[in-house]
């Protein structure tokens, strides 16, 4: 459905520019948008494997274990039907944490093997359980303690202060967070009382 959409957009926008004489600018702005395209990624490499480096070491030295630990008590009262041995508390515990770093990249396998063991104790119903809905709810709007991609692009742009963004990421994800848990229990509570 989304290449559907994207070709549509594109077609529309080249027919848009022959009717209008613009082909050229569109033809410029097209090789223009890879070139750039090209500085980003090369720019987000750098970053991430350096921050991938850093959680390797933080694997690696036990420090993601601890962590884990620290944050297991509350994850399992967001997520009260997964028993605390499964092995999806496990990749909830390293998506959460890949986020918290700001690794969306990293974090979205790890998302993906989570919700997957959630289908396996949600018996391969069709519709999400209560664990995978709070679970989407939280990885979308998840606490970013280092906006590693935010800063990856303004260093790429040349800001003389990329790491700014830091204290306004922080605040926005944590309100984003909280609000997503409330709404997350409201609906939930919500529901329960109609069925």
């Amino acid at each position: 459905m989304v290449n559907i959409i994207w070709v549509s957009l594109t077609v529309i926008g080249l027919v848009f520019a022959f009717f209008n004489g613009t082909v050229q600018d569109v033809n410029e702005a097209v090789f223009k948008g890879a070139k750039e395209a090209v500085t980003i990624a090369i720019g987000l490499i750098s970053v991430l494997v350096f921050w991938l480096g850093l959680m390797k070491i933080a694997e690696q030295s036990g420090l993601l274990e601890k962590l884990s630990k620290m944050c297991r008590p509350f994850i399992a009262k967001l997520f009260p039907e997964i028993p605390s041995d499964h092995p999806a508390m496990g990749y909830i515990l390293s998506n959460l944490i890949a986020n918290f770093f700001g690794l969306g990249n990293a974090a979205t396998p790890l998302g993906i093997k989570a919700m997957e063991q959630m289908q396996q104790l949600n018996q391969n119903r069709p519709e999400a359980s209560r664990s995978m809905i709070t679970f989407l709810a939280v990885n979308t709007s998840c606490i970013t303690l280092i906006p590693t991609t935010v800063i990856a692009v303004r260093m790429t742009y040349d800001s003389k202060t990329p790491t700014d963004i830091v204290g306004p990421s922080i605040l926005a994800t944590f309100i984003s967070g909280v609000f997503a848990i409330i709404i997350d229990r409201y609906y939930y509570h919500k529901r329960k009382k109609k069925g």
